[in-house]
């Protein structure tokens, strides 16, 4: 199969495609509505069209709603290097200056929640809020495989970040995930999922949008470069500065929405965030819900997000 255009994943649809310079990068993003602006962060092996639910949800309730492809996915720049933990956080403050706005409630799945709370942490003055699908605190994670070495052992939750360490081996996992038409993205999209959405038509055309994305050029590594940045670090100074930028609790709330059937990020593990979870937060979980929450329960993750941001307006004083 010939790779796709990156062009080709700005899909029609009510919202406007466009780019906008963030952090010296070119990022893309779908945008819909207006008033205080919410930005859509997504996680490992999607593209901004995972949140096409929550885009129309929440502009038709009043919001401006953001959802960029993230540095190295969709139609956005994929630069050999800045997949580290700091320029990531600085696109999306980037993103939300280059915007015009001086803050955000910011809402990431997976990757993206735990890059929200990056961006709480690092660059506190443009977050209103957070919104964590599907995701821990990143030390949380860590924590909880760090237990496995102290007790050496493996815990359920290093299991499920069996991937994880598959990742780190050069050019292997690269060629693994565009092989078969992407067929091993929707493999792990079945392993991570809750026992209903499998089996659906839904997932099945979502499924295919989120592989034809993976094939894009470049994408698969810059996927890649994420995980091997989080791994890597571990091991040199640049973790132990990490640990020290997001070490305190953040100043915004946080909404945790989890699924109870997450086997990737397992619920134990989101629970543990508590530490790092500012003011006023709140810690929900949906039966029969797995990693995806905006994909699999579209609805009720647009209600939950809805009643939290409305709660949670911008300060007055930034």
């Amino acid at each position: 199969m010939e790779r796709p255009d990156p062009s080709t994943v700005r899909i029609d649809g009510p919202w406007a495609h466009r780019d906008l310079s963030a952090n010296g990068i070119r990022l893309h993003i779908a945008e819909l509505g207006s008033g205080p602006t919410v930005v859509l962060l997504h996680g490992f092996g999607e593209f901004w069209w995972a949140w096409h639910h929550q885009l129309t949800a929440l502009a038709d309730a009043g919001f401006h709603v953001v959802a960029p492809d993230l540095r190295g996915y969709g139609d956005s720049d994929k630069p050999p290097r800045g997949y580290d933990a700091w320029t990531l956080a600085g696109d999306v403050a980037g993103l939300v200056r280059a915007l015009g706005q001086r803050r955000a409630h910011l809402v990431g799945h997976a990757w993206g929640g735990m890059l929200a709370w990056t961006v709480a942490s690092m660059h506190p003055r443009v977050v209103s809020s957070v919104s964590a699908l599907g995701a821990a605190h990143p030390l949380a994670l860590r924590d909880a495989v760090r237990q496995t070495a102290l007790r050496r052992k493996r815990s359920s939750q290093t299991r499920a970040l069996g991937h994880l360490f598959r990742f780190q081996v050069p050019m292997a996992p690269e060629r693994k995930l565009v092989a078969d038409d992407g067929a091993e993205l929707e493999r792990l999209m079945r392993a991570w999922s809750g026992p209903h959405w499998p089996s659906t038509k839904d997932f099945a055309a979502t499924a295919e949008r989120l592989r034809l994305a993976m094939l894009v050029p470049g994408v698969a590594h810059s996927a890649l470069e994420y995980y091997r940045w989080a791994f890597r670090a571990q091991f040199r100074g640049e973790g132990r500065r990490f640990t020290d930028a997001v070490g305190s609790r953040v100043a915004a709330p946080v909404l945790q929405l989890h699924g109870e059937d997450d086997r990737c990020v397992l619920p134990a593990t989101a629970r543990d965030s508590a530490h790092w979870r500012g003011p006023r937060s709140e810690f929900r979980t949906l039966p029969g819900i797995g990693h995806y929450p905006h994909l699999e329960a579209p609805d009720t993750t647009s209600s939950a997000l809805l009643a939290f941001l409305r709660a949670h307006p911008h300060p007055e004083r930034v």
